[in-house]
């Protein structure tokens, strides 16, 4: 409703300048140009976040001082604290750093966001920036025109600085106009009025405009114009540095509660370095003068002097706050729980996080790692095994003999409450992330689709095999009882074994160790099937019988392939998309097959027909 009602607003009252002053007309089409120009740099970046993100992450977050200068380092190269700001609370909702880790770069950014107020007040103001953004749009426009992701991605970040250069000189004409017809100043409010007024138009500005950078380079124009006192400019930039926390509550929204932790971590942190700077102002004015003095900034440049204090605040500002970051932590967490909804719902996926296919790939793998974890315990409910039972060290054959206790469950609920809207998330996120993606991501990207899809089947095969489960569990015949006991066993030993694997980071013992399972599946299906027909040639099942225990068993093989399917994906996605390592080490169906055929006459060589096959622990 607000949205609806403020964009009209700003249209209304754009298009009364334009009409009024022509002034007007530059001020705004500056701005204008300085925001593209932002957009246009934070596209270019993007282009640059590569396989080797996570790793930069991690060795940049690992502790505190190096998340503040990640914070610091990254803002002064992207110039946009809110783009930090966002894709930070993307990196937090994909777990790829922590809260403390998010807190400390958004402290750095907030620093590093004074460095555009020095480059300006320094040097844009003082150059003819315009004669240096044309030659940069040219040749940032024929970078954009090659192949290249890495090219485009220059070519986007040149175009972005001529257009920032661009909007530079227009609010810089604009004002410098406004001086030869009309003097702004004569609005000047002094005092602890003007303090608080022109500090809630610093805010409203940002919030319009969705940056900080944009709305300080508006205000040293307009100082270096003298349309604004230097009093008045302070207070619009302490304002200005609070109104920069909307765009990461904006970006908040749709994040995970990480996200919004980290989003109420940076306005607190802004709404304290506000404060201080507000009830500390005549102190700070003294130590912005002798800074000054010392650094030989002249008693009237305040462009300059303006930075000084912009920088001055927020450093003091962070001297104050990251002595309390963990105090800070546990009170978000507090303060900020996860809503506990009646359906499980999908926790690392984030608008915010589309934006970098990297971190977008991060999201949904993990997302699809919680899929996996929710259909682990319904698969162990639906063979009536605890998620316990199987995950401990308690031997599963023990389980084939006695009468199994069967566990109430219904599938249909239970995959609406814990697997219907992650599945329905992850395949919307999966097609949206694709699209968006570069090509190289589209191996990992179907392997994440297919691990999905692998889930869902695997449950449904399991809801099938349940019809004659449950009864043959309970069975006066033994035999029934036993193979239907053993299919139960054999799908609780692939959890367990694929729950192991999960935890090795090496892709080779994994793969492996994948193939040589399913050798074990073809082994144990030829071997039920030889079980049935001594069974139905002894008469000790029927043939109605024997056909159930067929049926049900290809629904066995059906979870069990599933299982190793799915393991197989998410492991294929994790390996960097240039990696050929899965497609050289897995095994071809038709290896498999024939690997199991030679052990399988090996053991018929081994043991006669009327062997005992029912105390061979195959899975």
């Amino acid at each position: 409703m607000l949205r609806r009602i403020l964009l009209p607003s700003i249209f209304a009252l754009l298009a009364y300048g334009f009409w009024a002053s022509v002034n007007f007309k530059d001020v705004a089409a500056g701005v204008a140009l300085f925001l593209f120009g932002m957009l246009c740099m934070e596209q270019g970046f993007k282009a640059f976040s590569g396989g080797a993100l996570q790793r930069v992450l991690t060795a940049s977050t690992d502790k505190l001082w190096k998340s503040v200068s990640f914070g610091v380092v990254s803002t002064t190269l992207m110039q946009s604290s809110s783009l930090v700001s966002v894709i930070t609370i993307s990196f937090l909702s994909a777990e790829l750093i922590s809260l403390a880790g998010g807190i400390g770069i958004i402290f750095g950014a907030n620093l590093g966001t004074t460095t555009g107020a020095w480059i300006i007040a320094g040097f844009g103001l003082k150059v003819k920036l315009s004669t240096y953004a044309l030659p940069i749009l040219v040749f940032g426009v024929i970078l954009l025109m090659q192949e290249s992701k890495k090219a485009k991605g220059l070519g986007w970040a040149l175009v972005g600085i001529g257009f920032l250069f661009l909007g530079i000189h227009y609010m810089k004409e604009g004002f410098s106009s406004f001086a030869q017809n009309i003097d702004l100043t004569q609005y000047a409010i002094s005092g602890i009025l003007g303090l608080l007024v022109f500090t809630l138009i610093g805010i409203v500005a940002t919030v319009i405009m969705q940056s900080s950078h944009a709305t300080l380079t508006l205000i040293i124009t307009a100082l270096a114009a003298s349309q604004i006192t230097y009093e008045n400019a302070l207070a619009l930039a302490i304002g200005a540095n609070v109104g920069t926390t909307i765009t990461a509550i904006l970006g908040s929204i749709s994040a995970n509660i990480a996200g919004k932790r980290l989003a109420g971590a940076h306005l607190v942190f802004n709404l304290v370095t506000g404060l201080v700077a507000l009830i500390f102002i005549q102190p700070l004015l003294t130590v912005v003068d002798l800074l000054s003095d010392k650094v030989g900034i002249a008693a009237d440049n305040y462009t300059l002097k303006l930075a000084m204090f912009h920088t001055l605040f927020n450093v003091i500002g962070i001297m104050i706050m990251l002595p309390m970051i963990q105090p800070l932590v546990r009170w978000l967490e507090r303060k900020l729980r996860e809503e506990k909804m009646p359906h499980a719902k999908p926790r690392y996926l984030s608008e915010a996080s589309l934006a970098i296919p990297e971190v977008a790939l991060r999201a949904i793998y993990k997302e699809t790692q919680h899929l996996f974890r929710n259909a682990f315990t319904l698969i162990a409910h639906g063979v009536s095994l605890r998620r316990s039972t199987i995950t401990g060290s308690e031997d599963l054959q023990a389980f084939i003999d006695p009468p199994g206790k069967v566990m109430e469950l219904d599938m249909d609920e239970k995959y609406a409450l814990t697997i219907k809207d992650i599945y329905s998330a992850n395949i919307e996120f999966l097609g949206r992330a694709q699209a968006a993606a570069p090509p190289e991501y589209a191996d990992a990207y179907n392997a994440l689709r297919r691990a999905n899809t692998n889930v869902v089947t695997a449950i449904k095969a399991v809801k099938h095999l349940r019809k004659n489960l449950l009864p043959g569990m309970r069975s006066p015949n033994k035999d029934v009882r036993h193979e239907y006991n053993r299919f139960r066993v054999r799908i609780a030993q692939v959890l367990r074994e694929v729950a192991e694997l999960r935890e090795s980071d090496d892709a080779v013992v994994t793969l492996l160790s994948l193939d040589q399972i399913r050798v074990g599946i073809v082994e144990a299906e030829d071997h039920g099937i030889r079980i049935v027909d001594r069974l139905i040639r002894e008469g000790s099942i029927t043939s109605q019988t024997a056909t159930s225990l067929i049926n049900d068993a290809s629904y066995t093989r059906e979870v069990i392939q599933r299982l190793l399917d799915l393991t197989e994906d998410l492991n294929k996605a994790a390996i960097s998309h240039d990696d050929p390592l899965h497609d050289e080490l897995a095994l071809r169906p038709e290896e498999i097959e024939k690997i199991a055929q030679q052990s399988d006459n090996g053991d018929s060589h081994r043991e006669p027909e009327g062997s005992d096959y029912d105390n061979r622990q195959i899975i």
